[in-house]
């Protein structure tokens, strides 16, 4: 009997899975009890071990039977943005409480045909308006790493912290994410993992709560690359409830994990090296370079001129998209609904419903996002922010027809910091986490983080790659290659 069974890769569970070496429902088990014992994390916010053990019986007949897909009694965490049948789906928000959908999204239909196991809901900042986790209705996710033997509670990152920390601490076999400006990326390198945010239009965002339409994309996170790899092909799918979903066949990721690289050309982005970037960050990247040079990559650096727009033309577009899907939270059809004073109208109840329902964050985001587009700003912000974001996609345009294959970037401007260290701060503070990580989901590209190091105090560093668009493939294995370089095993060490 093996131990540790929640600690296994996703790979490692299905080979051991198909040789009968274990069952479904032990690995589904081993995560229940380690999700029981692991409150502190703040990491699973629905907990449905019935639902779990059901689905882990039902993918052990299937892996009896001898027909298993890769994914057949995987235990899984899902984000609490994807609306999952009859199980609390409150995009960490007050204003969805008590919502239990009727139907599925799409992405996690795609996982439960294939035989994945659910184990629960995960923390994630309210409406995916976050890079921290603290801005969530159920309270903050925590990291499971510390600062060396300091026990001051960290950031997992945002949006999706709590999936996160749950793939970090081994809670889970794997966790889906979104991400709109970094939302799968930032966390993961905050916590020593893997995610990848596929092209846009790659997954189907039908069923996923909204929150910038023309950004979000949903994506994996795991222990590592090849676990990346065989669940991205098991959550893509061409979609016809979701306009913008691809038509294109979904290959098989994992069987593109070569890890060969000679020849590939890898960019450097001169417009990258921000001021003030800690020296830990910039020697990461430039080991991170080497690595590839010697994996037989040629690199070649390159000028992305539009970088410096980028920040402040999403933080445009994201708050005025978010500022239309979230006008439907009206207290009129699902979730919370204000208590009335006598005499009140439909106009008081949207006001006191919308001003209980949403949190901080995401009130200040809808203001922006209403403010830029109303009539005497209209032009001034949104349509100036949508032109900039087609130069930023230009940009790319022009690197990818020179003949270059991936871009290498730093993932993060720093490491995990404290929970409470920067919320109160400027908001403007918290905004710059996504430097790296919104120009790629303004150009709709996909883009990887890899754990690459650490820093003095032990906390992971991520690297980001960006691959050419709909060439996921041929990015998870740049990853790949540049994960057997780096030889990331480490795991924090368990204090929760």
């Amino acid at each position: 009997m093996m131990t540790d069974l929640n600690a296994l890769t996703i790979a490692d569970a299905r080979d051991a899975l198909r040789r009968g070496d274990v069952t479904s429902l032990e690995l589904t088990e081993a995560c229940l009890t380690a999700i029981e014992g692991a409150s502190a994390l703040g990491a699973f916010v629905h907990n449905t071990p019935d639902v779990a053990r059901d689905m882990a019986n039902a993918a052990d007949a299937r892996l009896k039977a001898g027909e298993a897909p890769a994914m057949c009694g995987i235990p899984l965490g899902i984000k609490d943005l994807f609306c999952t049948k009859g199980v609390a789906s409150q995009a960490g928000s007050g204003i969805l409480e008590g919502f239990t959908p009727e139907y599925e999204s799409t992405v996690t239909q795609n996982l439960w045909d294939l035989g994945a196991v659910m184990l629960g809901k995960l923390n994630m900042d309210e409406f995916a308006m976050g890079s921290s986790n603290e801005t969530s209705v159920y309270g903050n996710a925590v990291n499971p790493w510390r600062r060396g033997n300091d026990d001051a509670a960290l950031t997992p990152g945002g949006s999706s912290g709590g999936s996160a920390s749950a793939v970090a601490a081994d809670l889970c076999l794997g966790a889906t994410g979104t991400d709109t400006g970094g939302s799968i990326r930032q966390p993961a390198a905050f916590t020593g993992i893997t995610g990848i945010k596929p092209t846009y239009g790659r997954c189907s965002r039908w069923g996923v709560v909204a929150f910038a339409s023309s950004l979000d994309q949903a994506g994996p996170m795991t222990k590592t690359v090849r676990d990346s790899a065989i669940m991205l092909s098991a959550m893509c799918s061409h979609d016809p409830k979701d306009s913008t979903s691809a038509d294109l066949p979904v290959p098989d990721f994992e069987a593109m994990l070569t890890g060969d690289i000679r020849g590939k050309v890898i960019g450097i982005p001169a417009e990258y090296r921000m001021e003030g970037m800690p020296a830990e960050i910039e020697k990461l990247w430039q080991d991170g370079t080497a690595m590839l040079k010697d994996a037989g990559a040629e690199i070649r650096d390159i000028s992305l001129p539009h970088t410096k727009y980028a920040l402040p033309a999403y933080y445009v577009i994201a708050p005025a998209e978010a500022s239309s899907n979230l006008a439907r939270y009206d207290g009129v059809r699902y979730g919370h609904r204000a208590k009335l004073a006598p005499g009140d109208g439909i106009t008081e109840m949207y006001e006191k419903t919308r001003a209980e329902g949403f949190g901080a964050e995401v009130q200040r985001r809808v203001m922006v996002g209403t403010y830029v587009l109303s009539a005497g700003f209209y032009d001034a912000y949104y349509n100036r922010a949508r032109k900039v974001r087609t130069l930023i996609k230009r940009d790319f345009e022009q690197v990818f027809e020179a003949g270059v294959d991936a871009i290498l970037t730093p993932a993060t401007p720093s490491a995990a910091f404290g929970l409470g260290e920067m919320a109160s701060a400027d908001p403007v503070q918290m905004y710059l986490n996504d430097v790296f990580t919104v120009t790629v989901n303004l150009a709709g590209l996909p883009g990887i983080s890899v754990p690459a190091g650490q820093n003095a105090q032990g906390l992971p560093l991520g690297l980001q790659l960006i691959g050419r668009p709909w060439e996921e493939g041929d990015l998870l294995n740049c990853a790949y290659a540049l994960e057997r370089a780096a030889g990331f095993v480490a795991k924090p060490d368990r204090w929760w």
